[in-house]
């Protein structure tokens, strides 16, 4: 996961106090869809349960890391990959469950807690057409393998940086023992990709789990049978001191944890990123629909 660091996110934080406040709870969020439909749903919710809530949302990841070491945000939900790869700058494979232990035992170190783990795990995937990949018998990326294996030439997506980096395409290939081959792969803008798969211009193309586009689209992400791509789980982490002091927010934060998974995390970014919907109508609606409010 990469977001940008953003100089206007840095100049507010740098006016705003350097601790938060004892009676209010002060919720981050990043600078994309996902995190902000995250950061107003948490607000709402926190604020049905009468704590007084200050949301600052629309930040880059590395500024909202060190706001919340230093005490300026209490809660946000972050990617248990992003922890241990950018801000922990471990490079092991650990599984899903690996990562989650690691970083809750590392970060507890910086005072913070990671509460449950949902289900939502926003990590890079490969994708086809549904109807597509359903006519080819193809479920897995070792299926897909299998095909291309076969004699099968699949085109394939991909943006420059999945492409080039060291744990990126070349590595999947030699882990599922396939190549796509040069001739048969366009590299392009991440925002390319999704329209070039929907619209039969390649047959596969390197996705996001949780991109809002791949249910729009009608598109099925290939099931990663090897485990080769890392563990990015969202959750809920908070400030060890926060927590200390309004302990019920462990259970509060989990009950939401527990309803998110890939598929609805795509739904509601769909709602914003495709259908045109607010963020708040979007986190309003997911809590109503669940009675969180």
């Amino acid at each position: 996961m990469k977001t940008v660091v953003t100089t206007l996110a840095g100049l507010a934080l740098a006016s705003t106090v350097t601790t938060a406040a004892a009676e209010e709870i002060v919720v981050g969020g990043k600078n994309f869809t996902e995190q902000q439909i995250l950061a107003s749903m948490t607000t709402q919710y926190l604020e049905s349960l009468d704590y007084d809530v200050d949301r600052r949302s629309g930040m880059g990841s590395s500024v909202l890391r060190q706001a919340q070491e230093n005490g300026q945000i209490d809660l946000y939900w972050e990617y248990t990959g992003t922890s241990l790869i950018n801000y922990n700058e471990i490079d092991e494979d650990l599984d899903t469950d690996e990562t989650y232990e690691r970083v809750k035992e590392l970060d507890a170190e910086q005072g913070l807690v990671w509460l449950a783990p949902s289900d939502a795990n926003n990590t890079y995937g490969l994708a086809m057409r549904e109807d597509d990949a359903a006519e080819r018998g193809i479920e897995t990326i070792s299926d897909l393998a299998e095909t291309i294996n076969g004699g099968d030439a699949l085109t394939l997506a991909s943006n420059a940086e999945f492409y080039a980096r060291d744990n990126g395409l070349r590595p999947l290939q030699e882990t599922y023992g396939f190549e796509f081959g040069r001739a048969n792969i366009r590299r392009m803008d991440t925002g390319l990709t999704y329209p070039a798969l929907r619209d039969g211009e390649v047959d596969v193309s390197v996705v996001f789990a949780t991109d809002g586009r791949i249910p729009a689209f009608d598109l099925t992400v290939l099931e990663d049978d090897k485990g080769y791509f890392p563990a990015y789980a969202l959750t809920p982490v908070i400030r060890e001191e926060t927590l200390e002091e309004y302990p019920e927010l462990e259970e509060q934060l989990n009950k939401i944890s527990t309803l998110l998974d890939d598929e609805t995390m795509a739904k509601l970014n769909a709602k914003v990123d495709v259908d045109k919907a607010t963020i708040e109508h979007v986190a309003t609606g997911f809590l109503e629909e669940h009675d969180l409010i």
